[in-house]
């Protein structure tokens, strides 16, 4: 539906109205010398057909006139009839069009990410997996936020992330992740819940306003909560005891940056690395990308920063590398990923 030549239309349509009002009252006002408020209510019972009769004898030029006037009258506001019936049509057949949209494109999500609010936080998150092309879902229970996300195209619910049909419809069972960024702590306590216990594996990343909020998310279920006040200090404190490395942080991966990236990539069963040490792969020669941190795919999980050459990579570990897109790119293949 294009809204903007709706309103023009509706605006013409009263405007045409308004007009014939106008008209019709300076006419009998001229022609027939009545008071304002007898030609205003002469002209108001002829546009509206009610046929209370004339208020006043009519003169011969006053009988022409009132013809012309009840064809004018008809015509403008059959129009504005047609053009706000239209209007409504419109706007129901495009909202049910635009949920049926809606709908099937839900249906389609399989390994996505659940965004639980349309906040800042929500929005930026939901910003960034649209630029690296990774498949998300907003669940918002404000209608103007809701608006926000679909006019942003990104599929959308409209309700709470706290209850099992919300996260049902919105295919947890087939997500990949859940954020829960809403602005209450309370209702990120009862979303985290909530889905942890629809999906104990799920991994789950919470917002958490106050210190002591953070403990409770961890035990509802979250694999990690993140203070968006704790980040702020922290990098303020930085920006005033580390601007240069700030700086190099910056370019490197903010709004200007170089095309650097961090990445992980998994370690396949068939890879050609598989069962090597770190430096029989010559992956900085090979790739270009360097290897930060090698996390093991064994009991442990154990995280090594900064691996030591001789360290053996495993099928299933994770690489932690920085690089440019084109560098990845060529680690992944490597990788089998």
């Amino acid at each position: 539906m294009d809204v903007t030549s709706t309103k023009i239309r509706i605006r013409i349509a009263l405007l045409a109205v308004a007009s014939v009002i106008v008209i019709g009252v300076m006419g009998f006002h001229l022609l027939e010398g009545w008071s304002w408020l007898d030609a205003l209510y002469m002209t108001v019972i002829t546009m509206t057909t009610i046929g209370y009769g004339e208020t006043h004898p009519l003169s011969f030029e006053g009988r022409i006139f009132n013809m012309f006037l009840i064809i004018a009258a008809v015509s403008s506001g059959s129009f504005l009839l047609a053009t706000v019936t239209q209007a409504m049509i419109e706007f129901e057949l495009g909202n049910y069009l635009g949920k049926r949209r809606m709908e099937k494109e839900i249906a389609k999500l399989r390994d996505h990410y659940i965004i639980c609010g349309a906040g800042r936080v929500g929005r930026t998150v939901a910003r960034e997996f649209r630029n690296r092309n990774v498949s998300c879902l907003i669940i918002e229970k404000d209608p103007d936020r809701a608006q926000w996300a679909m006019r942003e195209g990104f599929p959308t619910l409209l309700g709470s992330g706290a209850t099992e049909e919300t996260l049902r419809a919105a295919h947890i069972e087939l997500a990949r992740g859940l954020v829960s960024a809403v602005t209450s702590d309370a209702d990120n306590l009862y979303i985290v819940l909530t889905a942890s216990g629809m999906r104990p594996d799920l991994k789950i990343i919470a917002r958490a306003s106050e210190e002591e909020a953070t403990s409770k998310l961890l035990r509802a279920g979250a694999s990690q909560v993140v203070s968006p006040y704790h980040f702020i200090g922290h990098r303020i404190a930085q920006l005033l005891l580390r601007p240069n490395v700030l700086d190099f942080i910056d370019t490197a991966f903010g709004s200007q940056r170089m095309d650097m990236q961090i990445e992980e990539v998994r370690v396949g069963e068939s890879s050609t690395l598989a069962g090597k040490s770190l430096a029989n792969t010559d992956l900085r020669q090979k790739t270009g990308a360097m290897i930060l941190a090698l996390k093991h795919s064994d009991g442990d999980g154990r995280l090594d920063f900064n691996p030591s050459p001789d360290i053996v990579i495993h099928a299933g570990d994770h690489l932690i590398a920085i690089g440019s897109s084109e560098h990845l790119r060529k680690l992944e293949a490597l990788a089998g990923s």
